[in-house]
């Protein structure tokens, strides 16, 4: 019985610039803005929504089975994906396309600029989720907008219990499909700009949106997260990480507990106590994939902020 992790898979091309943005951009000049910054620091990291939750289920135990859609590009992707003991079953290659990336600049201050290329994302619908036989649970997280609308109406018709984690793709995504994709849901998890952006772009409150589904999970940063389940609203604090050195990662790292927890049939508490532990691990490290906790040490990080035995 696998978890479904339907999202993107990326590439992500990190590169530093030691200076500061504003020293080199001309407010009265931007009507004609051309400037190139040298970026001495680069690092290429494996990234994407689906890569990066499959990532931490895996450290879990669990079997995660992704639903992407990659390039010609994407060798080094699926042998890294072979390495982890990842499947592959339904990760497909779109011709002609690369594999979905992007380009971040930083500088001095954490200011970013950002590129990002679709790829063969924009082809998630290509694939059929019904064709995934004795799923247990899944999520449809940020992809091609017809992917994720596609994944969620196959889920439903499946009978499959799903998560929606529209994320990034909010923007791309209706009111109307929002709200299809919500009711065809069993659980959704935001964070709280997205929660406004939800209740704004359909015009109902958290609490009406949060009728919809068995749990709503509003994830608050350092300040833990906010659950509306079944009519009961709580919060769950977050977990006090070793380090705060990047945030990549940090949400895709706190579903892959929530996924976990909700997949060996747990309570949505304590779901997300360990997608808490999970996030506050992830924090400590660069890049989405870069955290390699053993079981063991995910159980004592739990059990020491949480007073309980994760397992």
């Amino acid at each position: 019985m696998s978890i479904l992790v339907c999202g993107s898979v990326a590439y992500d091309s990190i590169m530093v610039f030691q200076d500061r943005f504003k020293n080199h951009i001309l407010p009265e000049q931007i009507h004609i803005l051309n400037v190139s910054f040298l970026v001495p620091d680069l690092r290429r990291e494996f990234g994407g929504c689906a890569g990066n939750i499959a990532y931490g289920l895996k450290l879990l135990g669990a079997d995660p089975l992704v639903v992407a859609t990659v390039g010609e590009d994407a060798g080094p992707y699926r042998a890294r994906f072979e390495a982890l003991g990842l499947r592959q079953d339904y990760v497909r290659e779109v011709p002609g396309t690369f594999t979905a990336q992007a380009f971040i600049t930083t500088d001095l201050d954490d200011n970013q600029i950002t590129a990002f290329h679709p790829g063969a994302m924009f082809h998630s619908h290509l694939n059929d989720v019904r064709e995934a036989r004795g799923a247990k649970l899944a999520i449809v997280s940020p992809d091609g907008a017809d992917g994720m609308l596609r994944h969620a109406a196959g889920f439903a018709e499946a009978g499959v219990p799903f998560v929606f984690d529209p994320g990034q793709a909010l923007p791309i995504l209706g009111s109307e499909a929002l709200l299809n994709c919500l009711q065809q849901a069993r659980y959704c998890t935001v964070n709280d700009y997205e929660a406004r952006l939800m209740c704004d772009k359909t015009g109902r409150s958290e609490a009406e949106l949060a009728r919809e589904v068995e749990a709503l999970v509003v994830t608050l940063g350092a300040e833990g997260a906010r659950i509306h389940c079944r009519g009961e609203l709580f919060t769950v604090p977050a977990v006090t990480a070793d380090a705060l050195v990047d945030p990549t990662g940090c949400g895709d790292a706190y579903r892959a507990g929530l996924l976990y927890g909700l997949a060996a049939g747990w309570d949505v508490r304590k779901c997300a106590r360990l997608a808490a532990v999970m996030g506050a691990i992830k924090i400590a490290h660069r890049g989405g994939q870069n955290y390699r906790p053993a079981r063991a040490e995910i159980a004592a990080r739990f059990e020491q902020a949480f007073g309980e035995q994760a397992w």
